[in-house]
């Protein structure tokens, strides 16, 4: 062998090394390929995914058609509206006995309420009585409610009898002893034009001759008062109804959301819960302002619910929902943008949306000019939650609630 062909040998039995990287120009050439195959993917699951969502945002209708309007800027929680947790002292009564006491009158010792199962219950000791039932079973789901019957707010007449509210039946007489139950107002009836769809509290003059009640909404029922909320419907009414003559008129119109209903003590005014505006006005029912309207307080920290007469001479009012400052309201900040409420219930139910709603209860009591003499808070409803009404008696407060399963009870005593 020479030694030219030495040399050729030598090129062609050089030893390999082996290792484990792969050669540059085939990396780079399979990750290309394998990113352009990931990329296509995610594109493709992403529009799958987002065409079901695009098809309900333009095709479905919205069950809502909010108007827009606007809140002043809360008021800075400080002075009587600091935020304490004098509302977590309160104590529970009958839990999970009770469901949804949104109302509370007394009798004496006696305690009465309407729950969410339709019944007026009479509550003694720790026990629960049935006092009657306005509606017929089944009962417990949303849509049995209407049939059902709600009883909402309740109060004592002047001989002894419960009126009661209910969001659906109507307005009635009940004897508390007897359980005999009069319909004084038929639900679903039309007035004036309008439809009662959502009857809510009521309030009853000392001779028991007239019977001042709201009727929230003319389009929506209690089943969907988020909605009512959400879509700010100005369609909510004050009526009379005249016991004697059993006539029935609409003493005020194109509220948003009345909800509670309190006699001042000439009995020529009533104060009125206007709850999607966080304020409570003035109707003048009789007297020479009769028709009239103004405001008693503006711009609350929260939504006022039902409102009630303390010891004091002042009145008790409930807020489930407050509109935190510092902080963030998302219903502030929701008003003026109908589009987005739109958005939100075509994609999410009421019972959904209430998860989102943060829990804040707070009580306040109110004197003339609407001032502030005290509060009591619990954040995060962790006592109280989704407080109603406030009914004060002997020497405590008794917490309602429109869907926790208890009452609750506050010694003032001890706060």
């Amino acid at each position: 062998m020479n030694e030219t062909e030495g040399l050729r040998f030598r090129r062609l039995n050089r030893p390999q090394v082996i290792t484990d990287e792969l050669p540059e120009h085939r990396y780079k050439g399979s990750g290309t390929y394998s990113g352009k195959v990931f990329q296509v993917t995610l594109l493709s699951l992403g529009g799958f995914l987002l065409l079901p969502l695009l098809v309900i945002i333009l095709i479905l209708e919205s069950p809502i058609h909010p108007e827009v309007f606007s809140l002043k800027e809360p008021p800075v929680m400080t002075g009587c509206w600091e935020q304490n947790l004098k509302l977590r002292e309160a104590r529970r009564l009958f839990e999970d006995q009770i469901v949804g006491p949104e109302s509370i009158a007394n009798i004496g010792d006696v305690l009465y309420s309407g729950t969410a199962d339709g019944k007026i219950v009479k509550l003694v000791g720790r026990r629960i009585h049935t006092v009657t039932r306005l509606g017929r079973p089944p009962c417990g789901s949303t849509e049995e409610e209407s049939s059902c019957g709600r009883p909402l707010g309740i109060r004592v007449g002047p001989n002894g009898t419960l009126f009661v509210a209910d969001a659906y039946l109507g307005v009635f007489e009940v004897n508390p002893t007897t359980g005999e139950a009069t319909r004084l107002v038929s639900g679903g009836q039309v007035v004036a034009g309008r439809k009662l769809s959502f009857i809510n509290d009521l309030a009853v003059t000392q001779d028991g001759k007239k019977v001042y009640f709201t009727d929230s909404s003319s389009r929506w029922e209690r089943r969907n008062y988020l909605h009512l909320i959400m879509e700010a419907t100005a369609d909510g009414r004050v009526l009379e109804y005249d016991v004697d003559s059993r006539e029935l008129s609409v003493v005020m119109e194109n509220l948003r959301f009345p909800n509670g209903i309190q006699l001042l003590p000439d009995e020529e005014s009533v104060l009125v819960a206007e709850t999607t505006m966080a304020r409570i006005r003035r109707v003048h029912v009789a007297g020479l302002n009769k028709g009239g309207m103004d405001t008693f307080v503006d711009n609350l920290p929260g939504f006022p619910d039902n409102i009630r007469p303390s010891s004091s001479g002042g009145y008790w009012v409930a807020m489930s929902a407050v509109r935190p400052n510092p902080g963030f309201s998302m219903l502030d900040f929701l008003s003026q943008r109908p589009w987005i409420k739109k958005l939100i219930f075509k994609l999410f139910s009421q019972d959904v949306l209430m998860k989102f709603v943060p829990r804040y209860s707070l009580v306040a009591e109110l004197h003339d000019g609407g001032v502030c003499t005290r509060s009591f808070h619990d954040p995060g409803g962790l006592v109280a939650a989704y407080v109603s009404e406030v009914h004060e008696y002997d020497g405590s407060l008794y917490l309602g609630s429109f869907r926790s399963p208890y009452i609750a009870k506050l010694d003032l005593r001890e706060v």
